[in-house]
């Protein structure tokens, strides 16, 4: 039973596989066949399309140039037609396929001829036209980056050639042949030729670096510009595109790193190659210089390069793009900076220079200035000196951050001969004595001061005679010329001191005469001044004839006796306010030693009325003597002029004696209480003081059960609140 239902089951498999295997067989053959027909077909097409183009391709190659672009196109297409398919073996289009081979070698190299060409007349359209068939061909990545390639290449043979010494010193090896091993050198009579030759080799390599710039920056002011007519993309977007950078940063990277090594490689190698950088550097620096004005001088012009090249359908297409993008040597990008990578392969001798450039202005310092030497440098050998910083200043102008580094060494060069100067200065105490004629030390102190300031006036010529000099070059020597004008007043300050010492000390000694005489019958005082006045006027014209007399720098001398006349207007009114007791005839000799007094500080200054507030004070004071205290308090000098502690101190003269001065009530000595004056410049500490002595007098009138205060008591008070309220 079961071996009959088995038997059943298999004959109906066989049935069924008899139907299904049959028709799967010639489904089989059919798609076998199908798929032949289309790859026929297929094949078919491309044969008839290629034998179309080739056609068409003849009649653009007979076109010339102006067919060239289409040309690459049908060539761009016949590559597509060409592409995951073997077309070999096939007659009909054998000879068409060794015609399109030779097509694409002559297009291409037509291309390369045309960008060529248009590169070097700077010829946008010839350019544009070559890079749209090398677009057309999809070589335009791989053609532009062998055309910078070839550039950088060349430059780096230029380089090399510039710096060959054996080139360089071929005049002199013309003699005589070195031996194995024998290095390139110059001749000692033949130094300059090859300078001169070297020069000559660099300002060459400027140029040619300039003119490949100049190709390289064409090249992609078109590629940025230029647009695909079908697709629209620019061409510069083809370059840059997977994240590289575009041309002519590239380029010029290369060419830096470039001259960076083999300038290093160079001077490495030959002594006398060095020796010229370093010696000459600032020449160097002015071709580098010029090469990058005239690099972006081609930045500015080349759009006009543009706008007047070409009457052609690509010049109609190219005025219609967007502008240009601003190329690395108009900009300067924050990681980057062009200028800097050209001037890094001169660090080193700029080193080398500046380091020279500093033994040049410290070497006449040294030889004037020997040690164990007592006397400063003579006029010939300061001419030296200046001549030497004019001189780098002067070579250094090529540059401005070249002028501000010889700048720095000028102001280091300054700071030494200070130096120097103060070590030959006298400060034992002849060298400030007012007694005797002047000593050796003073007359060396009087000769360093003049020096310096020889050194100074000589310096402040040279930096304004410079032209453009840049504003932190003259800010860093002035700040040295500056240092050098504290030393001439730190040289001269102990004699001023001795000087003012000594006219306080006079003036002083007024309080050993009498003002106390009533007027005589004549009305008139005896003598024209005092005793003091004349001893004061004398002492003056003395020191001014006998020490200040001998220094050149008069108007430094006179800024600073100025001040001393100041000072001396000061203690003189000081203490004709503190004279007590004081006559009428007192008052008149007073006056006439205020009258002397102008005549007294006139040698100190140039006019006695430039001495602003002091000699205003001098003029106000004298008419206060003869008017009432009323009077007097209500004088427009007031406060303004004349300070309310002066009026107040002047005022206690007229007192009685119960009302006694502040110095008198605090039991001190006249020069005691000036010093206490000197101390407290503050107008509330004098008043504070004054206001004691008043508080005292009130005091002791009370004690004594007074019934009045003296009639200047009121007036005194009345001055005191209007000076205290003034203070608020």
């Amino acid at each position: 039973m079961m071996q009959t239902r088995i038997g059943a089951l298999q004959s109906t498999v066989d049935r069924i596989k008899v139907k299904i295997v049959d028709p799967y067989n010639k489904i089989v053959s059919r798609t076998a066949q199908l798929a032949k027909l289309q790859a026929a077909c297929d094949l078919l097409r491309r044969i008839i399309r290629i034998l179309y183009l080739s056609k068409r391709l003849q009649g653009q190659l007979q076109g010339g140039s102006r067919e060239i672009t289409k040309a690459a196109q049908s060539l761009n297409e016949l590559d597509y037609l060409s592409q995951g398919i073997d077309l070999s073996g096939i007659e009909v289009i054998e000879n068409d396929l060794l015609f399109i081979a030779r097509a694409r070698l002559e297009v291409e190299n037509q291309a390369k001829r045309l960008l060529e060409q248009g590169v070097e007349t700077q010829n946008p359209t010839q350019v544009g036209t070559a890079l749209q068939v090398f677009y057309n061909l999809g070589t335009l990545k791989d053609t532009i980056a062998n055309v910078v390639d070839g550039y950088c290449t060349v430059l780096e043979e230029n380089i090399k050639n510039a710096l060959d010494i054996k080139v360089l010193t071929q005049p002199s090896q013309t003699v005589a042949r070195g031996g194995p091993g024998r290095a390139a050198m110059p001749t000692p009579g033949n130094t300059a030729a090859f300078r001169a030759a070297l020069w000559t080799n660099m300002e060459k390599l400027m140029d040619q670096i300039c003119a490949a710039c100049g190709q390289v920056q064409h090249l992609q002011k078109v590629l940025a510009k230029k647009r695909d007519p079908v697709s629209h993309v620019c061409f510069i977007e083809e370059i840059v595109k997977d994240g590289q950078s575009d041309i002519l940063y590239k380029f010029w990277t290369a060419v830096t790193q470039t001259l960076s090594s083999q300038f290093q490689s160079a001077t490495d190698s030959s002594m006398f190659l060095k020796q010229a950088f370093e010696g000459e550097y600032p020449k160097l620096l002015r071709l580098y210089n010029d090469l990058w004005k005239r690099l972006q001088q081609y930045s500015q012009n080349i759009q006009r390069n543009f706008n007047t090249s070409g009457t052609t359908d690509l010049f109609a297409e190219l005025q219609q793009m967007e502008e240009d993008a601003q190329d690395i040597f108009m900009q300067k990008n924050e990681d980057y900076d062009p200028e800097k990578a050209l001037k890094d392969s001169l660090q080193q001798y700029e080193a080398a220079y500046l380091s020279k450039s500093l033994s040049r202005l410290f070497d006449p310092i040294n030889l004037v200035f020997p040690p164990g030497g007592r006397n400063p440098p003579s006029s010939d050998e300061l001419d030296s000196i200046i001549k030497t910083i004019a001189s780098e200043l002067n070579v250094a102008a090529v540059d401005p951050d070249l002028s501000l580094a010889v700048a720095k060494n000028v102001a280091k060069t300054i700071q030494l001969f200070g130096v120097k100067s103060e070590q030959l200065l006298s400060t034992q105490g002849d060298a400030s004595q007012v007694i005797g004629p002047l000593t050796e030390g003073q007359r060396r102190n009087v000769a360093v001061v003049n020096s310096l300031y020889k050194l100074h006036q000589a310096v402040l010529k040279v930096i304004t005679s410079q032209s453009s000099f840049p504003a932190a070059a003259e800010q860093t020597v002035t700040t040295a010329l500056k240092a050098v004008h504290d030393l001439m007043g730190s040289a001269v300050q102990p004699l001023l001191n001795s000087v003012g010492d000594s006219v306080e000390a006079i003036i002083i000694t007024m309080h050993q005469e009498d003002f106390s005489g009533s007027l005589s019958s004549s009305g008139k005082p005896d003598v024209p001044c005092s005793l003091y006045m004349k001893e004061l006027q004398g002492f003056i014209a003395r020191v001014m004839s006998d020490y200040f007399r001998h220094f050149e720098c008069f108007d430094f001398v006179f800024d600073n006796t100025e001040a001393m006349a100041q000072r001396a207007i000061e203690l003189f009114i000081r203490h004709a306010s503190l004279i007590r007791p004081l006559g009428e005839g007192g008052k008149m000799r007073l006056a006439a030693d205020f009258a002397q007094m102008e005549l007294a500080v006139a040698p100190l200054c140039r006019r006695v009325s430039d001495l602003g507030k002091s000699y205003r004070q001098l003029r106000s004071f004298r008419p206060l003597l003869f008017q009432t205290s009323e009077h007097i308090a209500s004088s427009p000098a007031l406060g303004e002029v004349i300070p309310f502690s002066i009026i107040l101190q002047f005022l206690f003269t007229r007192a009685p004696p119960e009302l006694k001065s502040p110095f008198q009530r605090a039991e001190w000595s006249i020069a005691r209480y000036s010093q206490w004056l000197d101390d407290h410049p503050a107008e509330k500490d004098r008043l504070a003081l004054i206001r004691g002595a008043l508080e005292a007098y009130v005091q002791s009138v009370r004690t004594r059960e007074g019934k009045e205060f003296a009639p200047v008591y009121p007036i005194m008070v009345q001055l005191l609140q209007k000076a205290m309220s003034a203070l608020q």
